[in-house]
């Protein structure tokens, strides 16, 4: 990977990603905040072989001028892990046996992963995999429903590590219960963790899931930031993140359709500029705090 942005690390992709969905599930229904339709793009779709949504990403993204290669195939829908190595090896092995498909980006969940598995991952050595962890507090886990603990994402993640496969952490900002404070303490456990990437981003309440239901019976457990607040949490956040840990995503956005409560209606290009503006008025980069601690002697 290679490095984009000042003061902090953007991870700038080896390749275009195409959404490809193989029709996994997971293994515990769905958490309180999920809807994985919001997250689909037009062309991915379990109906379709696998080696059809990668044509018709490609075609997508060159309809757009977005890219022409290479190409890496994100399975992202559901646990893309969650399934017997015999139908793993087949999903994976037709994504790479495409010309146009350099890697692969395997989303998946801490609790889907086994030693057998990741052996297998391992063996491709042109997979990154991406766990959904969301939380290192095992309080919200359990309160939305997402069935394993923080104990447990550690784990997988030293254990994929372990095997020299690139990991990514993905975590929400925002969810019940869960304040500036309590995210502000939590990355210091995120620093201990072998992350290459991690992604951020706002809870997004979507219409028809648990958690809309919820946020309408107790909206006070919920902190719900102006754009502004937001800018300065993630630049907290930043400040105090391991330096040698890529950002790949800062926010996220639906199809407005989907949305519960309104978003900010911000491009996630303007969301960078204006974090980068932020960091460069108060002098901060990523690993600043985490740096100075370090050198004091403090954690």
């Amino acid at each position: 990977m290679e490095w984009e942005g000042k003061r902090y690390h953007a991870v700038k992709e080896p390749g275009q990603k195409l959404v490809v969905d193989a029709g996994f599930t997971c293994p515990h229904g769905r958490c309180t905040f999920c809807d994985n339709a919001a997250f689909h793009p037009a062309y991915s779709s379990p109906q379709k072989g696998i080696t059809q949504q990668i044509d018709e990403g490609i075609a997508f993204h060159a309809a757009r001028g977005k890219s022409n290669g290479p190409y890496l195939a994100y399975f992202q829908s559901f646990s893309n892990t969650f399934a017997p190595v015999e139908r793993l090896r087949e999903v994976y092995a037709e994504a790479l046996a495409h010309p146009a498909v350099s890697g692969l980006v395997i989303g998946t969940r801490p609790d889907c992963v086994d030693a057998e598995k990741l052996d297998f991952i391992a063996s491709f050595g042109c997979a990154r995999m991406e766990y959904g962890i969301e939380s290192c507090r095992d309080e919200t886990l359990l309160r939305v429903h997402r069935g394993h603990d923080f104990a447990c994402a550690e784990r997988a993640v030293r254990e994929t590590a372990a095997r020299g496969i690139p990991v990514c952490g993905h975590f929400i900002l925002g969810l019940p219960g869960e304040t500036r404070e309590t995210l502000l303490e939590d990355v210091s456990r995120i620093n201990t963790l072998p992350l290459d990437s991690v992604k951020f981003h706002q809870l997004q309440i979507l219409k028809g899931t648990p958690m809309a239901d919820e946020f309408a019976a107790r909206p006070k457990d919920f902190v719900r930031w102006t754009l502004d607040e937001y800018i300065d949490l993630l630049a907290d956040l930043l400040e105090r993140l391991r330096p040698d840990i890529a950002v790949g995503r800062l926010a996220a956005s639906v199809p407005p359709r989907f949305l519960a409560v309104p978003g900010w209606g911000v491009r996630a290009s303007d969301l960078h500029q204006l974090l980068e503006r932020r960091l460069s008025e108060r002098n901060g980069w990523q690993g600043k705090s985490y740096c100075s601690g370090h050198q004091s002697g403090l954690e």
